[in-house]
């Protein structure tokens, strides 16, 4: 999942990222509504994490305006304004969920995933084909019964193409939503991943196959 983060404070949005990037999300940062602006005509977030007091105006401008444009993107706002006044006036904007500072990683990860859990958006619960089966709320991944340990950028890979089950998913989505703008991200990435994740589900004896289609992407499919 790629989220946008949008935080002024330096220090705590790159602990924010830290802490999201290592439960498997792909996550971009900015620091001002113009940048956010502009990013947004680029790139489709499966979530914005949004803070309210930004150098260049207020975060409930941009949830509004957001919401102008029937965009379906779910908002979590985090911000120091705690008061019931501030988290009505933040969840009437159009926001879908308020966190106040300061909030632990291990909330702040719970409630993304609670949001992209919602009916129509991005996550489900548990996502299976074959002998496979991901977990994803739990990021976990078992195979014949068995739990097989899989990186978190493994496991978000596995997601997209469980999402998708028969269908071909073009590789330039499949790297928007695994990597941020600020991964070191080679030509050959992607090809990696999906190396890796079908050598590991491989060896663990499942029965789905990766294939490749060439010049344009993956599928995933199901054993006949």
């Amino acid at each position: 999942m790629r989220l946008l983060l949008i935080e002024d404070n330096a220090r705590l949005a790159e602990l924010i990222r830290e802490g999201l990037t290592r439960q498997g999300f792909a996550v971009d940062w900015c620091d001002t509504i113009q940048d956010v602006e502009h990013v947004q005509r680029i790139i489709d977030y499966d979530l914005l994490l949004l803070d309210l007091g930004l150098p260049d105006g207020d975060g409930l401008d941009l949830v509004r305006a957001t919401r102008r444009r029937l965009d379906t993107i779910s908002i979590l706002i985090l911000t120091a304004r705690g008061g019931l006044d501030d988290r009505v006036t933040g969840l009437d904007a159009g926001a879908d969920d308020y966190l106040c500072k300061p909030f632990q990683i291990p909330e702040l990860v719970s409630r993304c995933r609670a949001l992209l859990r919602r009916p129509g958006l991005a996550l489900g619960t548990v996502l299976g084909a074959g002998n496979v089966l991901l977990n994803s709320a739990e990021r976990t991944l078992v195979v014949d019964e068995k739990s097989v340990e899989a990186t978190p950028r493994e496991v978000d890979l596995l997601e997209h193409l469980l999402r998708n089950v028969g269908r071909v998913v073009a590789k330039s989505a499949l790297e928007n939503a695994l990597y941020s703008f600020r991964d070191e991200v080679t030509p050959n990435a992607l090809e990696a991943s999906v190396s890796r994740l079908r050598k590991r589900l491989g060896a663990a004896s499942a029965d789905i196959q990766i294939r490749t289609v060439h010049g344009v992407g993956y599928a995933l499919f199901e054993p006949r």
